[in-house]
């Protein structure tokens, strides 16, 4: 048997949470500064760098999605492994 806890979370769970997070956050960024700069200048969002700013948001979001999916489905596999061998 292994001497690890498995009721804590391991590495690889905290690295796809902080992984989850970040993507989303800056595919929220980049959503919002698109917004922003096409409510001062319509004409800047379609040129220059913010179409990738925008599609940055677009590809970024449904990414950060299934990270989190795949984050809840480990996290629910260590947690009935622990329940299945009597620890909390």
């Amino acid at each position: 048997m292994s001497t690890e806890d498995i009721s804590t979370p391991s590495l690889f769970e905290r690295i796809l949470a902080y992984a989850t997070v970040t993507i989303i956050v800056i595919a929220l960024g980049s959503f919002f500064a698109t917004l922003i700069v096409g409510m001062n200048d319509r004409q800047a969002v379609a040129e220059g760098l913010w179409p990738v700013v925008y599609g940055i948001s677009l590809l970024a979001l449904p990414v950060g999605f299934v990270l989190l999916v795949v984050l809840l489905v480990v996290a629910q596999r260590r947690r009935s492994r622990a329940v299945r061998l009597g620890k909390k």
